[in-house]
This record gives structure tokens, C-alpha cells and sequence, in this order.
């Protein structure tokens, strides 16, 4: 952990958490793909952070944490029994895909501790040749872009500002009234996914006519985690 205080992990629990949210996909309607589990990189569970989808292209990251970079041979060779055209980011360039938030075609990439200057001009001459416009947000106080920002199926992004140093680089945006809440996954176009621990943003998303699922990921919020972090998606 990098920015909250460490708390112990049940491990029985956040397995059963992580069971909970592939079914979750299923039942949405999304094809899962597992990665082989890595016993000796538990953040390998955070398969987003690994490489980020843009159409048909994958493009695999290299993690600002040395430590996580071992994950990426088994989420490589998860990639190679799909269709997707796969890309890498090269040293001295870090990105995370956790600091990629796509909404629409603009692509935002965080600056943070994890995604360094060369990583996010590494992800724009990629993004751009796709057609995708590329901004990059400077954070502070948090581990990921998408910790503190996701989209709505709309493409609205929902933010906790205190960690933005300009929000006003998303255009539009709605205020998360909790910081967990800030990390929504959207499951269908009418239907969004909010951790059980923010309430306040499951009513306001409702609010705003969408289906919501709450889902316990607590074991995994312990680690800096959202609902984002578990999976990849290929749209």
C-alpha cells in the first residue's frame, strides 16, 4: 500500500469476493479469461494494472512498481489465445493501466507515482495513430488515475476531486461523494457496478437512471483496490 495506512487481508474472504465478481461478469454477459494465479505476486490479482485495451489493440504496460513487472509474462499469454493486436511500453517508460481511464474516444492517462512522463508519451503516439484523443490528469494523494476517476456507460466521468489537481480537465464531471465511490465499472450500457462501501454514490448513480450492483470487494480495497483493478476489458 502506498497512500492508506496497512490493514490485514482475509484471504478467505477475498477469494470469495474475487469468485462474487467474475460471477458478476458472467452474468453481464462478459467472456472471463483467467490469468494463471502467480502465489509469489499477489497484486497480480490487479490485471488492470498490466495492459490496457483500445479496440483491438492490447497494449501491455510496465508497472512503475519493479516488483509487479514479473506479472506481466502470464497476463502476455493470456493475451495471446485472443485477437487482440498486442503492443508493449519499453524502458525508461512506466505506465499503469490502472492510471488509463478510456471514456469515449478520449483516452485520460494519470500522472502519477506509478506513470511516468515518458509512459504517457509512450500511450499518446500509440492512442492517437488509433484515432483516440489523449489527456493526461496530474494526481496527488492516491495510487491510480482510476482510483479517483472512472466513467459512467455515457462516458460521464464521476470523480473524488481532492485528489485532482485540475479536475477541470475532464470538461463535464460529477463529484463522487465518497472516494470509493469514484472507482464505478460500468457492467452494461444501463447498468454500473459500485463498491458496497460507498452508498451515497450507489443513490446518486441511480439517480441518474442506471441500474446499480453493489459488490463487496473490501479484502481488496484494503490494498488500494476498486472494482476497476480485478479485471481487464475488452469492449
Amino acid at each position: 500500500v502506498t497512500f492508506q495506512e496497512r490493514a490485514e487481508v482475509d484471504r478467505d474472504r477475498a477469494n470469495e469476493q474475487w469468485e462474487s465478481y467474475v460471477a458478476l461478469l458472467d452474468e453481464h454477459g462478459w467472456e472471463t479469461r483467467e490469468v494463471p494465479a502467480a502465489e509469489t505476486m499477489p497484486d497480480s490479482v490487479f490485471t488492470e494494472d498490466q495492459v490496457i485495451v483500445l479496440g483491438e489493440v492490447a497494449i501491455l504496460g510496465r508497472s512503475g512498481a519493479a516488483s509487479r513487472r514479473a506479472e506481466l509474462p502470464g497476463v502476455r499469454a493470456a493475451l495471446a489465445e485472443t485477437e487482440l493486436v498486442t503492443m508493449e511500453i519499453e524502458a525508461p517508460a512506466t505506465l499503469d493501466g490502472g492510471d488509463v481511464l478510456l471514456a469515449g474516444d478520449t483516452v485520460y492517462v494519470g500522472a502519477s507515482t506509478r506513470t511516468n512522463a515518458e509512459g504517457i508519451r509512450a500511450l499518446r503516439e500509440i492512442a492517437l495513430d488509433l484515432g483516440y484523443r489523449v489527456v493526461a490528469v496530474p494526481i496527488r494523494g492516491a495510487l491510480h488515475l482510476k482510483t479517483v476517476a472512472t466513467a459512467l456507460p455515457d462516458g460521464t466521468v464521476i470523480a473524488w476531486t481532492p485528489a485532482l489537481e485540475q479536475p477541470s480537465l475532464f470538461g463535464g464531471y460529477i463529484e463522487a461523494p465518497e472516494l470509493l465511490g469514484a472507482s464505478v465499472l460500468p457492467l452494461d450500457s444501463e447498468t454500473v457496478l459500485v463498491s458496497a462501501a460507498a452508498p451515497a454514490t450507489a443513490k446518486l448513480v441511480k439517480r441518474l437512471g442506471y441500474s446499480v450492483v453493489s459488490l463487496d470487494i473490501s479484502e481488496f480495497e484494503k490494498l488500494e483496490g476498486g472494482v476497476t483493478c480485478l479485471s481487464a476489458r475488452a469492449y
